[in-house]
């Protein structure tokens, strides 16, 4: 006896986590302002929103033995996205340290996670990538000085100054609008013959064991 098919599965979670991403990259591409205040703003949105659908993710597509990554993922932007919502913490050098270490504790949390479920879980690989982007926005970000100052000039708007905050802005977007290709690409991408998402196998097997043991315990 086969387990029936979930109506939420990790394809959804990859999808509604492209379509986070993308609003964020939005929102940044069409803002004129990569200001401290507007940065965190669009951070603390992204962070909360994965981190609901993670915590759903946790419960409702993962199995008991491989929830600690969606927890551990859905802790980590909850608490980014509390820590960007306290106005007096809206600094350029706040914006580099809460995305600097967001970046890198939640890239090596995915990306452990999906070393350790890639062998039983298509997902694992897309999980390896996505850490992976996350460790190189930290890096990106650790290179770039939050005191950073350039001024110049273009025919029509004048003089204009670009800095760092500016550039950390910028490349938080860069990275959100990458991860929301790369998850929707995946969402949607179709898995190979025979696989199948490893919680849905788990369920299965789990049904199969009931039946032959006659709901016994």
């Amino acid at each position: 006896m086969s387990a029936p098919a979930r109506a939420f599965t990790v394809r959804h979670v990859q999808l509604l986590r492209a379509l986070f991403a993308a609003a964020a990259a939005l929102m940044i591409t069409f803002s004129p302002d990569h200001s401290a205040a507007i940065g965190f703003s669009v951070f603390g949105g992204f962070t909360a929103a994965s981190g609901f659908i993670l915590i759903v993710g946790a419960w409702v597509v993962a199995s008991a033995g491989t929830r600690w990554p969606y927890i551990l993922l859905a802790t980590l932007d909850l608490a980014a996205a509390i820590v960007s919502g306290i106005p007096t913490w809206r600094t350029d050098a706040a914006f580099f340290i809460v995305v600097i270490v967001w970046a890198a504790v939640s890239g090596l949390v995915e990306l452990i996670a999906g070393l350790r479920a890639r062998r039983t879980d298509p997902a694992g690989k897309d999980a390896i990538v996505v850490g992976a982007f996350g460790l190189l926005l930290a890096v990106i970000l650790l290179l770039i000085p939050f005191d950073f100052t350039l001024q110049y000039s273009v025919d029509g708007p004048g003089a204009l100054t670009l800095s760092g905050i500016i550039l950390a802005v910028g490349m938080f977007g860069g990275y959100a609008a990458i991860v929301a290709v790369f998850l929707a690409i995946a969402g949607l991408s179709p898995r190979l013959t025979g696989q199948k998402d490893a919680t849905t196998t788990g369920a299965a097997d789990a049904a199969d064991e009931s039946t032959t043991t006659g709901g016994t315990a």
